[in-house]
Formats: structure tokens, sequence, C-alpha cells
């Protein structure tokens, strides 16, 4: 495959009542205050009808400097929940600084022979990147288990849990499109107009590093796409330095619109000494590409999250303040495909 011949979209196969979603370490470790939040999680997951299951690396305490284990053996971890017919969903506990390096240790044919729904941000939206570019995968860009479904989802108003609990079961198990995501009353538009395009998108910082590797996405990923991204922590300087990186790389000349999430803990935004607002940091870098801007919706480290599933068809409306699924994330399930996954199951078991 060539960088212009990229992948067609690889949905998964919606999930079921009963089905089995498993909560990994895929990059920082579990500490061992968090273990009730983890567990929290792991409740949240059975409530939407799921069997849930934590992965042997998440054991409280168990940790490598600043990840759950060496990348070798969180990649060979990774790998066997891939290969897994069992396993039907797989949900990061936590982000973190260690997506990195495992990347090429990743069985790319086993996400092609059984895709299945990953879910996570921050450090495993560089886990969407490179699986959407190398085999299409549909990447869930959603809650992480620990700081997510088992933190901000746990202080959330009642009907806000409910409505994201619904909405999350929704993407996972239905075939038919979402359609308008529930807006909130941070969302604003930077700049007007309409785009309808594939979602892309993650933690700033690792759209722009991922370009520094040889897990770069093709240029071609980001033509008439709707650009969604978020950071959390470091400087003002630092957003404009990345959306800087984007200009220069071309990404921005080939986006359709943008979507840009809550920021969270960045220092020099909106300070007392005349320092930019973020829309004023974005604006800057667009210049006059004439593209539309939503911004300060709800996805990233600031809150509980709305699901922004990578490679799914959206529309966007910056002065109405909409944002639509056009598509389903998942793949209707077909008799054929449930009788293999059952076979592979059984076997699976009897050779334990």
């Amino acid at each position: 495959m060539t960088l212009t011949e990229l992948p067609q979209l690889l949905r998964p196969r919606a999930l079921e009542p009963g089905d089995l979603v498993v909560i990994a370490a895929l990059s920082g470790p579990l500490h061992s205050r968090y273990a009730p939040d983890l567990q929290q999680a792991a409740a949240e997951l059975e409530g939407m009808g799921f069997r849930v299951r934590l992965a042997p690396l998440l054991e409280a305490g168990q940790h490598r400097w600043w990840s759950a284990a060496r990348p070798d053996e969180m990649a060979e971890e990774f790998n066997g929940l891939l290969r897994d017919p069992e396993v039907r969903a797989i949900v990061a506990h936590d982000g973190g600084q260690t997506v990195f390096g495992y990347l090429d240790l990743i069985d790319f044919d086993a996400v092609r022979a059984d895709p299945k729904p990953i879910l996570g941000f921050s450090d495993i939206s560089l886990l969407h990147l490179v699986l959407y570019a190398r085999t299409g995968l549909v990447g869930f860009h959603a809650d992480l288990a620990t700081p997510g479904l088992g933190g901000h989802w746990q202080r959330a108003s009642a009907a806000r849990r409910e409505e994201l609990g619904k909405l999350y079961a929704t993407l996972l198990t239905g075939t038919e499109p979402i359609g308008v995501l529930p807006a909130g009353p941070s969302w604003e538009c930077w700049r007007a107009g309409r785009a309808e395009g594939p979602l892309v998108g993650g933690v700033i910082n690792r759209i722009a590093l991922a370009q520094a590797t040889p897990f770069a996405l093709p240029l071609e990923c980001f033509d008439g796409a709707v650009l969604f991204w978020e950071e959390a922590g470091g400087q003002a300087s630092y957003v404009w330095n990345y959306l800087q990186v984007l200009r220069h790389s071309g990404i921005l000349d080939r986006i359709a619109g943008m979507v840009v999430g809550v920021p969270e803990a960045i220092d020099g935004l909106d300070s007392p000494d005349g320092s930019p607002t973020l829309s004023e940091i974005v604006l800057d870098v667009l210049g006059d590409r004439d593209i539309p801007v939503l911004g300060n919706v709800e996805f990233g480290h600031a809150g509980p999250n709305l699901p922004m599933p990578v490679g799914i068809r959206v529309a966007l409306d910056a002065q109405q303040r909409t944002l639509s699924l056009l598509e389903p994330a998942v793949r209707p399930l077909t008799r054929d495909s449930t009788h293999a996954t059952q076979a592979a199951v059984t076997r699976k078991r009897a050779a334990h």
C-alpha cells in the first residue's frame, strides 16, 4: 500500500448485550488510590449491558517508570486482546506517555482480521490515528475508564450520566447514525461555516509528534476532514507551535473544518497580562483559511467526553453550533460473523 492508497474504513461489528469488554493498561499504570474508580468504571460498562474483565497488567500499584509495564509487555497483552475472539471491545484504563514505545510492535493484521472498538483518549488518541491510517479502523475517541467513567462521570449530574451512558451504548451497539450530538452551553462559533467530512484528530501534541515518525498519517487522511483536537497542560505558546506544525505540514490546507475541545490547565490563556484566548491562537494560525471552527466542545481532559469516532463522516455547522455523526461507528452483526466468533471462542476454550 502506497501513502496515497488509504485503507477503506474498517468498522468493528456491533456489540451485543453480554459481550466481553476488557479494560486494559495501554499506557499509564493504575495507582492504588484510584482502584475504586476503576471498579466504578467497570460498573458503568456493566450497566450498559456488557461483561467486563480487567487485563492482567492492570494490577494496582504495578508500574515501570511512568508506564504500566515495559512497552514490549504492553504490546504483547494488547495484541493478545486483539487476537482473542471473545474480547469484543477494549477500553483503556488511562492515558499516559507510552504508546509511542510500542507502535512498531502492534499486530495490524489482527486488527484487520477482527476489528474491535478501542476506547480512550489522551495518549490513546495516538493509537486511534495510527490504526486508522494503517488499517482504516474507526477509533473511539471517548472517555478513559478510571479518570473518565469512574471519575468525571461520577461527578456529573445524574441526567448527564444517563445521557452519556445511552450515547456510548448506542455508539457501540447501534447500526444507525446517531445524528446531532448533544450540544453544551460552552460551545462557541469561532469561525462560521459548514463542512462535511471524516472526523480525524486527538490530542494536538500527539497529532504533531506522530508526523515525525514512520507512523505519520499520510496527508491524504486529512483531505476534506473535520479536524478535532484538544490539549491539556503546558503553555499557550506550545499550542500555537503545534498548530504551526500542522500548518507547515500541509494539514491545515487540506481540512474542511475544525472542532476544538475545552482546554485544560494550559498556562498563558486569558491572562490579565494580555495573553491570547484559545480562539485567538487558532484564528491567528489559520490566517485566511476560510473554514468553520467550533470551539470549547466537551471532549478531552476537561471533563466527561462526548465520543468523537475517528473516521466517521460528520456534519459541522459552526454558526448553529451543531456537530452531527452521519454514519454509524459499528457495522451490523451478521449471522456468519456471530457463528465465526462463537466457533473461535469455543476453540479457544477447548485449547485451555
